[in-house]
């Protein structure tokens, strides 16, 4: 009898031990925990789900699967598109766009019929709103289609009657046809957005970033304001919603629906939100976010869940804060991270070009990729890179070089602001803005191994002609300021690989760990 007493008593002191350090661990998870990735592997997740630059999130839900994109900028291909069971561990299944168009802007992924459709913005010379469509989430996706609407930031949404439409930035909607891929009419101002409090300190009202959604009996808007960086607490997502696709729009009593009240907080700029259900009626938020130090990541993915109020608006459960874990909307088994496969080479999943996709210039196979020169340095060289997402990280990898060409690391925003290391035959480089550097030279050789460093913004490089015995190679550089607040564009710090001049280079045997 005291036997199955003791039992009983230690039975029950584990599963309250166990409920007591569920709790704990959701409450007092250290938000420096330095892996970024989301599922956290006991039925809960931290923020970010997508850690780096994944700015301006776009998702849909087809049955018990999930879709995501992301605005792609200046990198090809673009709009990769990723596929997730749970809404935290998502993989990288296509990509919809191959040719250069300009930077792309976010983009808003859909199902209409039987088809998928990525409608886009695109900033430069050929801006304008472009489509694109698939049979499947796989692709192949179309070419992209311009539909000759301005403004940016398309959102489609289907209304009365099947009516489809595109609204845009400042309020604004224009009509389109039966199959999606034409705008016809002119465009209609229809919401003037939310008055916020006159003393939050903003970078602009700017009304922007819509997605409508018919909940209910309503159709609920969500927009962006406040304008992107800037501020802290500059971005937001406000919501509204209507009886009727044509309005009038009534503003919620509980905007904002997401915004960065003050600069201790982790996450800045929080704003720029889709709204998204789970087959059992679960309704949660994805939004961008750029993290308090570091803001050289770009705006990063994250999740929250939503709650309905009495009078039939959603918001953020009080004591819900993307700063500690949160229990996940789906039981899963957590999956390899985005970046477990980066030694693979897989152009348009992982890895994306700057501007420039030439395929003719790349040959991969077994975990080797070999890379034919371009331009004269690497400023020039039309990078190939990848979202780190990391607050510490280093990269290392074996090259084999042909004579006249350059070949090495970088960690990319732009052609004048980035930093790295390259090699020939005979010499070692630095890259700091413009450039190159002599960093100083070596025996002649066409094999030699790099390493570089990014220890929270602090970057340096190695290197070594065995993959056993490093130096120290003589540069370095501080990029805690290489970011969209100082200079501009949106864009963010990838790390990846380049080879310039006329010869071409093989990289093998990369490594990527986190510090």
């Amino acid at each position: 009898m005291k036997y199955i007493n003791m039992k009983k008593y230690l039975i029950v002191s584990l599963i309250l031990m166990n409920l007591l350090w569920v709790d704990f661990f959701a409450q007092h998870t250290d938000i420096s925990l330095k892996s970024q990735i989301g599922d956290l592997g006991n039925g809960y997740y931290l923020n970010p789900i997508l850690a780096g630059d994944y700015a301006d999130p776009t998702i849909v839900r087809d049955g018990s699967d999930y879709y995501m994109t992301h605005s792609s900028f200046d990198y090809l291909p673009g709009l990769k598109v990723l596929h997730s069971k749970d809404l935290v561990n998502w993989e990288p299944i296509s990509h919809a766009l191959k040719t250069y168009l300009g930077s792309v802007w976010a983009p808003d992924i859909t199902k209409h019929g039987d088809k998928f459709y990525i409608y886009f913005t695109v900033a430069g010379k050929k801006g304008g709103n472009y489509v694109v469509w698939a049979n499947s989430p796989y692709g192949p996706w179309s070419d992209p289609i311009n539909l000759g609407v301005k403004h940016i930031d398309p959102g489609y949404a289907e209304g009365e009657n099947g009516s489809k439409w595109l609204f845009v930035s400042g309020g604004h909607r224009i009509r389109l046809t039966e199959d999606g891929l034409t705008a016809v009419g002119e465009l209609e101002k229809v919401y003037d957005g939310w008055e916020y409090p006159s003393d939050w300190v903003t970078t602009c009202f700017c009304l922007e970033g819509p997605k409508v959604r018919y909940i209910n009996g309503y159709y609920y808007y969500v927009n962006a304001q406040g304008g992107t960086l800037g501020a802290p607490t500059a971005h937001m997502a406000v919501l509204a919603r209507s009886r009727s696709i044509n309005g009038p729009w009534e503003n919620s009593p509980h905007n904002p629906l997401v915004h960065t009240a003050n600069s201790s907080e982790r996450w800045w700029n929080k704003g720029h939100a889709s709204l998204i259900d789970t087959p059992d009626g679960k309704w949660y938020m994805i939004y961008h976010s750029y993290e308090n130090g570091y803001l050289n990541l770009g705006r990063q993915t994250l999740l929250e869940p939503l709650e309905w109020t009495n009078d039939g608006w959603l918001r953020i459960p009080e004591k819900t804060t993307p700063e500690k874990p949160i229990k996940k909307p789906i039981v899963s088994k957590s999956q390899p991270g985005l970046l477990d496969r980066l030694g693979e080479f897989r152009i348009g999943y992982e890895w994306r070009f700057f501007k420039d996709y030439d395929p003719s210039r790349v040959s991969v196979k077994d975990r080797e990729i070999t890379i034919q020169g371009k331009g004269k340095n690497a400023q020039e060289s039309a990078p190939l890179l990848f979202i780190g997402g990391l607050h510490g990280y280093e990269i290392e990898v074996e090259i084999e070089l042909e004579p006249k060409a350059i070949a090495g690391f970088v960690l990319w925003y732009n052609e004048q602001y980035m930093v790295g290391m390259g090699v020939d035959t005979k010499n070692r480089y630095s890259y700091r803005r413009s450039g190159p550097n002599r960093s100083g030279s070596h025996v002649e050789t066409n094999r030699i191994w790099l390493r570089i460093r990014n220890d929270n913004h602090v970057v340096s490089g190695t290197y070594s002609f065995d993959g056993d015995s490093w130096k120290r190679d003589t540069w370095g550089m501080e990029v805690g300021g290489y970011n969209n607040n100082t200079l501009g564009d949106f864009m963010s710090l990838l790390p990846g690989i380049f080879v310039s001049g006329e010869g071409k280079a093989t990289f093998k045997n990369l490594r990527f760990r986190e510090l």
